[in-house]
């Protein structure tokens, strides 16, 4: 019988001293580390047990899994760098204040993409403006159409798309699709099963399975692009469903929001983008033949791709740097907000500094539990002059990003833990004072038309309600 108890008193020291070990060298800040560590030690067995359960970031160990996946198929982009090489900039050559040249210069380092200058950036609102530009683009194309969304609804709208794709088919262009395996069963009959009846070529990034399992809720390809000849792109918050109709008053499940068309020659970085993660999903080496985009307009863009496989997290620490960076206002929509403690000090610290910083979001969300985390931390924001107001309904899940209405970000992802450390997104940004100006006047827009919200109105919440929003608090890491 010693003989047993000593055996499980030394299992129970190994268990107990490994796993505070790798709480030690892995989490990444004291309190975390700290608190791992005093459940291992403190719970025989069940200290260990809890922290394998809860302590161990697996997202982060898979996302490395699939970067080796991916680097099993490279793509060879010297084509890509060669055509854009006479447009591309150094940051330190554009004609920029000094402010916005730090914002390029972290950009450089973190991306590792150059800016391209000559493109031209279209505003297009709602799904009324948007999805005809985008299909009349596919009904247009001559060589080949690529697009990637993260749900594909089979209504009205979603079968204007699969009739466009099959037509393009059909005069024998390469369209390819790729839609998000978790994404696509927001809506029944899948997109997918249809397209592929229509001779359309479709991947669908990470599908669950059951037999080899496979369920990962986390790592979803949250990406919105369409290219067509690798001359026109479109990209933003839009998904492809009737959903997104929003002059149909009658539509109860109608969503706000906004799309981009881009011309020039960063639609070569954005189709990158897709032609990585197409290569990833199929093995197929289906790099076109570089469609060399003539300048035709005066932004100068970059492409940011980000996912939790990056040793960095690109957005989060480009829009710190912007943030940082400014010198009259920060402008911020999104329809999830969730930020980490170094973007609320990044936002406090602009306030303090006399920043006017104004961050939209909408007053009724298609997610509540993510309105009641929001809540509960928005007063670190208003105690120290951040400005925040709510829009009324319908639900607004535009994305907007901007700085002095010099700088602008357009793109899928949001300002909450799943866009910058879980899922895959795209973003553009846009060094251009028009259509910097043009974004934040469609923020202000909607400001005049929103509720501001006051310190007064968070310290008031009943007991109850603030007891709610803050256990849902809690939990806003892995939402």
């Amino acid at each position: 019988m010693n003989i047993i108890h000593g055996f499980i008193l030394i299992l129970n020291i190994l268990l107990s001293l490994t796993t505070a070990g790798h709480a030690l060298l892995h989490k990444r800040t004291p309190s975390s580390a700290l608190g791992w560590i005093a459940v291992c030690l403190i719970f025989p067995f069940a200290g260990a047990f809890l922290y394998f359960l809860f302590g161990i970031n697996r997202v982060e160990t898979r996302a490395r899994k699939l970067e080796v996946k991916r680097s099993a198929y490279p793509i060879e982009d010297r084509e890509y760098r060669e055509a854009t090489s006479e447009v591309s900039i150094a940051a330190s050559q554009l004609d920029l204040p000094r402010s916005y040249a730090q914002i390029a210069r972290i950009s450089d380092r973190v991306t590792r993409l150059p800016l391209v200058d000559g493109n031209r950036v279209d505003l297009l609102p709602g799904g009324e403006t948007a999805y005809p530009e985008m299909i009349e683009s596919i009904n247009q194309a001559e060589h080949y159409v690529f697009l990637t969304t993260y749900i594909f609804e089979t209504n009205k709208t979603g079968r204007e798309f699969i009739d466009a794709l099959a037509r393009a088919v059909k005069r024998g262009l390469d369209v390819r699709v790729l839609i998000d395996g978790v994404g696509e069963y927001y809506y029944f009959p899948r997109a997918g099963t249809l397209l592929k009846k229509n001779g359309v070529a479709v991947a669908r990034f990470i599908p669950p399975r059951v037999l080899p399992p496979n369920i990962h809720i986390n790592l979803r390809n949250h990406r919105k692009i369409l290219i067509t000849d690798g001359q026109t792109a479109f990209t933003g918050g839009m998904n492809i469903g009737d959903r997104h109709l929003t002059d149909r008053i009658t539509n109860r499940a109608r969503v706000i929001d906004m799309h981009f068309r881009l011309k020039g020659p960063v639609v070569m970085q954005i189709e990158q983008a897709f032609v990585e993660d197409w290569a990833f999903c199929t093995g197929e080496m289906a790099t076109p033949r570089p469609a060399n985009p003539a300048p035709c307009g005066p932004a100068i863009c970059r492409a940011i791709t980000d996912g939790p496989n990056e040793e960095v997290n690109k957005l989060a620490t480009i829009i710190l740097g912007a943030i940082s960076s400014s010198r009259e206002q920060v402008l911020i929509m999104t329809p999830y907000f969730l930020p980490s403690l170094e973007m609320i000090s990044a936002l406090q610290s602009a306030a303090l500094r006399g920043i006017d910083v104004k961050i939209v979001l909408p007053a009724k969300n298609n997610l509540p539990f993510i309105h009641w985390a929001t809540n509960n931390m928005l007063w670190e924001l208003l105690y120290w002059g951040v400005k925040v107001y709510y829009q009324p309904p319908p639900f607004v899940h535009t994305k907007l990003f901007v700085i002095d209405q010099q700088y602008a970000q357009i793109g899928s992802a949001n300002f909450d833990p799943r866009s910058f450390r879980l899922n895959f997104e795209l973003s553009v940004e846009i060094y251009d004072q028009h259509v910097a100006q043009t974004i934040a006047g469609h923020i202000e827009h909607r400001i005049k038309n929103s509720q501001p919200i006051r310190l007064s109105d968070i310290e008031q919440r009943p007991l109850i309600i603030k007891f709610r929003d803050a256990v849902t608090w809690l939990f806003s890491p892995y939402f």
